[in-house]
């Protein structure tokens, strides 16, 4: 049998690379969607059973494309995860407006894009599962998260918009919420007094999303939120 395809957008150094090396661990042929070239390479050359494919996911015509090459040299995707992210700080006053207008476009469009790309084969097969991930600031607008909190709300919703659709046709649809601080190089020079139970381990978030895009049928999950113990909520 022709093992199963995993499609990841936006693979970058935290999750984007750990879920990369779950989902080939457990047995898939993975898809993986990057700006970084290099980034890229890295990866296939340490997962032989990876492939990378450049792609800007706040382009449609990219995303048509790689999606065409996946196809062309993998198969269609039975699992997808969207993680591609855009951010940026600032309160409602301080950020540029075409920031948040740029964030829009990956963290939301490109929801839009990919999954429009890719529901229908799995409509077709009656099966298959898309994963969003998201953070705290898709269910809350802090005054400093102003330039980022509204699309990843927005891109909250368009999710449950395509869970309500796409689930009764046999695709399940779930979004993550990571309320936590990824422990990531650049987030531990920023917080470096913190205890390493402060910072949500990538691997773990990708277990999760294993977790989730494995459910049963009779007992499919939408919203999940993961924090560590420790975590003020």
């Amino acid at each position: 049998m022709t093992a199963p395809v995993c499609l990841i957008s936006g693979v970058g150094p935290g999750t984007g690379s750990a879920l990369a090396r779950r989902f080939a661990e457990g047995g898939y042929r993975v898809a993986l969607l990057a700006r970084s070239e290099e980034r890229l390479a890295a990866l296939e050359k340490e997962l032989s059973n990876a492939r990378g494919y450049r792609c800007d996911v706040s382009d449609p015509g990219q995303v048509d494309a790689a999606a065409s090459a996946v196809e062309r040299d993998l198969g269609s995707p039975a699992v997808v995860v969207h993680n591609a992210v855009g951010g940026a700080f600032g309160t409602f006053q301080e950020i540029d407006s075409q920031v948040l207008n740029r964030n829009f476009q990956v963290n939301t469009m490109g929801l839009l894009y990919v999954a429009r790309r890719f529901a229908p084969a799995m409509v077709a097969a009656g099966k298959g599962a898309f994963v969003a991930t998201g953070n705290t600031s898709a269910l809350r607008g802090k005054a400093g998260f102003a330039g980022f909190a509204p699309t990843k709300a927005a891109q909250r919703i368009l999710a449950e918009a395509m869970a309500r659709d796409l689930g009764p046709k046999g695709v399940h649809v779930a979004y993550i919420v990571v309320d936590a601080v990824i422990d990531l190089e650049w987030t531990r020079k920023r917080w470096p007094k913190r205890p390493d139970d402060f910072f949500i381990k990538p691997a773990a978030i990708a277990d999760e999303i294993w977790h989730v895009a494995h459910q049963p049928r009779s007992a499919w999950s939408f919203n999940v939120e993961l924090r560590p113990f420790g975590e003020s909520w």
